[in-house]
């Protein structure tokens, strides 16, 4: 199959939308999926830390804690160290509103005051949970710098002596981005997998129909072809049954009168015979013109001036001066010498039925390889900008040289005749 073919075949342009659908839903989900992932896993480590705040640290706070006393301190230590640092927990801390740490597994920290900001104020106020990138550059996590990139979730609990605390708990960001990954791989892989099914189902269906289209079309072709060639047959019968019937009786009778013209001795007789015989004449002109028009001869290029001669036989019986010029055209293509046919037979037929016009010149020659056709005439003209739109005939010209390649100009004006030119590679 040629690389064109390929390109405009079906199935060919179904898997490339597939696969480009296929990239894009990819990179859609797994953007969607990230996002609703993170959000779950940062909603998994906000309820830990709720877990761990009010299950855990808020019951086994002792009093005296807030307070800063030591022996309240190494208690808490014992009872909830253990059981507070665990999975992803990466450092706890417990802060009063005067942004003091009152508790933290790192020994260093309790006793610092740093100032709270705006969400962890709001959460000391009025409860809720809070999570954000933690900030390793701030003081208070300057022990973390070594532990990589963290995420900070805090919330409130409160003291034995009901005074508001700020429980914080510090996730390892890896472990939510692996955790994130775990959420989204399932569902990449069943849009992917749906999506990849879809084709292989879909693909050999396209591709039976695909087929089945093209044997259609190559049987309507067929049957195109066979009722053209039957058409022509019929109409080539129908050309030789006149020629050889018709015409022929048509010309013995001519010659007949012609000889019984010149031998009768009345002379409104003869005259009466002449008339008969100019009428006969005239018939056969136009009968041979029709003949053209249903079966054109054998259009190679050394048979194209016999042809337009007999397109302008009938131009005697209107009236017309016709003159017919071609020069040689030795090496002419067959389908452009129809071409240049078909076009002289639409030109030729409108000046003979609409021009009214005294004199028709038809011109064929070469110039510098280009074939040119021009079939003037001195009738009344028209205005080609009112008749373009309704003129099938030049319409479908037009669009029979275009095409071939070719160029055709149709000049007019009304009162200044007809100019048809032809223009196409020879």
């Amino acid at each position: 199959m040629s690389p064109r073919r390929l390109v405009s075949s079906p199935v060919a342009q179904f898997l490339a939308a597939g696969l480009l659908v296929v990239i894009v839903l990819i990179v859609v989900t797994t953007l969607l999926g990230q996002r609703a992932a993170r959000d779950e896993a940062i909603s998994d480590a906000r309820e830990i830390t709720t877990v761990l705040a009010g299950s855990v640290a808020e019951r086994s706070i002792p009093t005296g804690l807030v307070d800063g006393e030591t022996g309240a301190i190494d208690r808490f230590d014992l009872q909830v160290l253990p059981r507070l640092v665990v999975g992803d927990v990466r450092r706890v801390k417990i802060w009063d509103r005067d942004g003091t740490v009152v508790w933290s597994d790192e020994a260093r920290l309790i006793g610092e005051t740093f100032g709270l900001d705006e969400e962890e104020t709001d959460v000391l106020d009025h409860g809720g949970t809070d999570a954000e990138v933690s900030d390793l550059t701030e003081p208070e996590n300057r022990w973390e710098v070594d532990g990589g990139s963290l995420v900070e979730v805090y919330t409130r609990i409160e003291s034995p002596e009901g005074d508001p605390l700020l429980f914080e708990a510090y996730f390892d960001a890896d472990e939510i981005d692996d955790r994130q990954a775990e959420l989204v791989a399932p569902f990449r892989t069943i849009t992917v997998g749906a999506l990849l099914v879809l084709v292989v189902v879909a693909t050999p269906l396209l591709l039976v129909l695909t087929r089945r289209l093209h044997r259609a079309a190559d049987e309507r072709e067929r049957l195109l072809v066979a009722a053209a060639d039957a058409s022509d047959a019929e109409r080539r019968r129908i050309a030789r049954d006149l020629h050889d019937g018709v015409v022929q009786d048509l010309a013995g009778t001519t010659f007949a009168l012609s000889a019984l013209a010149r031998t009768a001795a009345d002379t409104e007789e003869r005259r009466q015979v002449l008339e008969a015989t100019q009428s006969l004449r005239s018939s056969m002109r136009s009968l041979r013109s029709l003949l053209v028009e249903i079966h054109p001869p054998g259009l190679a290029a050394d048979g194209l001036p016999a042809a337009l001669h007999d397109l302008t036989a009938a131009a005697v019986d209107v009236g017309v001066e016709a003159t017919v010029h071609v020069d040689d055209l030795d090496g002419i293509a067959d389908d452009t010498v129809a071409l240049t046919w078909r076009v002289a037979q639409e030109a030729i037929r409108n000046t003979l039925r609409h021009a009214r016009a005294r004199r028709l010149d038809v011109d064929v020659r070469r110039e510098a390889g280009t074939l040119v056709l021009t079939v003037g005439d001195d009738g009344v003209g028209f205005d080609p900008a009112r008749v373009r739109g309704s003129s099938y005939g030049l319409r479908g010209l037009t669009s029979l040289v275009r095409d071939q390649g070719g160029r055709l100009e149709v000049t007019s004006s009304v009162g200044s005749g007809t100019v048809v030119r032809l223009e196409v590679q020879g």
